[in-house]
């Protein structure tokens, strides 16, 4: 394999120096770092996935693994044997560098050798060969040797005696030595031609999948002055699932977000990259430091941190913003699930979308300004929202979502669940159409009744699906409007009241 111009990692790999003496390689784990990428839908990490050890291939992320070490060159031809290395490396972006004498240090071969051994392999190299076997009889166990004549559906084993035995692969077997052509563990090789003779302090790098990270959120909710105020303390928490088959201890670690493109193999669905931008902080208590790199935002750890192989690691991201103001918001949506977008032509079936939903949703929205205890820009994850219960100071969960990323000064809108003593109705009073004028018009009524204790504020959300040209010819209550199809009208319900929405539309064409 020739020497790849790629940038890329290294993982901290035990070196072996073999020229016209052997020399070993210092193993420093001060020289381990990982930039570690995310291609995680936000939230689509599932707890399954936490304890699927040596199953890295469907871990929806990738990492630059860097190891630096001084090592011993002769002048002349090297060889150097890195072994350790991750399981799902990427051979191409390998790369191996001298600091010490860059220009006079260069790489002639490299190769990555991943024939390991196994119990089938070994079999195979002694085909023919002679080999001791130990076999259970009884309360004793016998042991013969023979050549081995086959390993297809067991062992078929020639004795000494020119008798042919059967033997199953559970039973015990003794071999000589170790065949050459097999290695115990993935291994990268490199043929050197170095010029200065003595200690290099050299650097390996190469990119590995089996590796990702993503952020959770947690927040505190607390009642406000109303029904409608609210406050939430905010904690972020950094996952880390390290399936990559090696372990990286004491490494320096950095995390990368934003959507690195990469090229992907003819016929591979792109994943979709979910790190994106996290939280600009201050580096405190040797967490996270954060600062624009490129058009991406590189965070680095303020200590080393072990990464064992088939472990989740958790981090905290930021320090709890306490107290932000939120506002919890009722929506009702009364159109039944389905499609309610751009058609062709009006759609002038008086039957179409009048199918009701009763639900009332619930959404928590805070904005994410320095003014609101927060202002940074939050990385795509999953947010759980849990509320204290007064009588056992215990928390509760009450609902959760997903985060897209979100700039600093945006709102932050997440959706919890449903109401349960808020309820809506919607129905359709009455429709008429005229081809001839090419008109449509429709009149709608929605009641919201509310069993709670105190008043509150639902969000009428109406889609004015049929066509694109439409104009509210009456109402009963004031809306907004949101987009080319979408009003909201603000409606407020008394305690243990009922309130009727309605308002005809007229469409032309």
């Amino acid at each position: 394999m020739s020497n790849i111009n790629k940038a890329a990692a290294a993982a901290m790999i035990p070196a072996l120096i073999l020229g016209s003496s052997e020399v070993a390689g210092q193993n420093n784990a001060a020289g381990n770092a990982l930039t570690i990428y995310s291609t995680a839908q936000p939230g689509a990490i599932s707890p399954e996935l936490y304890r699927n050890g040596g199953r890295g291939q469907a871990v929806p992320g990738y990492a630059v693994v860097r190891h630096e070490r001084d090592i011993a060159l002769n002048r002349g031809r090297n060889s150097v044997r890195f072994t350790d290395v991750a399981a799902f490396i990427d051979p191409t972006t390998v790369m191996f560098a001298s600091l010490t004498d860059p220009a006079g240090t260069s790489v002639i071969e490299q190769n990555f050798q991943f024939d390991l051994v196994n119990q089938a392999k070994l079999l195979q190299k002694y085909i023919d060969q002679t080999i001791k076997v130990d076999q259970v009889r009884g309360q004793s166990v016998e042991t013969f040797s023979g050549t081995l004549l086959s390993t297809s559906g067991g062992m078929i084993l020639k004795r000494d005696d020119g008798t042919v035995q059967l033997l199953p692969h559970n039973a015990g077997v003794t071999l000589p030595s170790l065949p050459g052509g097999l290695i115990t563990r993935p291994t990268l090789v490199w043929d050197l031609s170095a010029k200065q003779p003595g200690s290099h302090h050299t650097r390996v790098s190469y990119q590995t999948t089996g590796i990702t990270w993503w952020t959770d959120y947690n927040l505190t909710y607390s009642e406000g002055s109303n029904a409608n105020n609210c406050k939430v303390d905010v904690g972020a928490w950094v996952s880390i699932i390290n399936q990559s088959g090696a372990s990286y201890p004491e490494a320096k670690l950095k995390l990368i977000a934003g959507d690195v493109q990469r090229a992907r193999p003819a016929g591979r669905v792109n994943a979709m990259p979910a790190a994106a931008r996290m939280m600009a902080r201050e580096e405190k208590d040797n967490g996270f430091a954060e600062k624009a790199f490129f058009e991406y935002h590189l965070y680095t750890l303020g200590r080393p941190t072990t990464l064992p192989d088939n472990s989740t690691k958790q981090i905290e991201l930021f320090s709890t913003a306490r107290s932000v103001p939120c506002e919890k918001t009722l929506v009702y949506y009364g159109l039944a699930p389905g499609y309610y977008g751009h058609s062709a032509s009006p759609l002038t079936d008086r039957n179409y979308g009048v199918q009701s939903n009763r639900k009332v949703d619930v959404y928590l929205g805070f904005r994410n300004a320095a003014d609101h205890n927060m202002g940074m820009p939050l990385p795509a994850g999953r947010i759980r929202v849990s509320k204290l219960d007064a009588a056992d100071k215990t928390l509760e969960f009450i609902g959760e979502d997903t985060l897209d990323h979100t700039p600093k000064n945006e709102k932050v809108l997440i959706k919890l669940g449903s109401a349960f003593d808020v309820v809506g109705e919607r129905r359709q009073v009455d429709f008429r159409v005229d081809t001839s004028r090419k008109t449509m018009g429709e009149d709608i009524e929605i009641k919201l009744r509310n069993q709670k204790k105190e008043t509150v504020t639902v969000i009428v959300k109406e889609n004015l699906y049929r066509w694109v040209n439409w104009q509210i010819t009456s109402k009963s209550h004031d809306f907004d409007k949101q987009d080319s199809r979408t009003v909201h009208f603000p409606v407020k319900v008394a305690a243990g009241g009922e309130v009727t929405l309605r308002y005809s539309v007229q469409y032309t064409w």
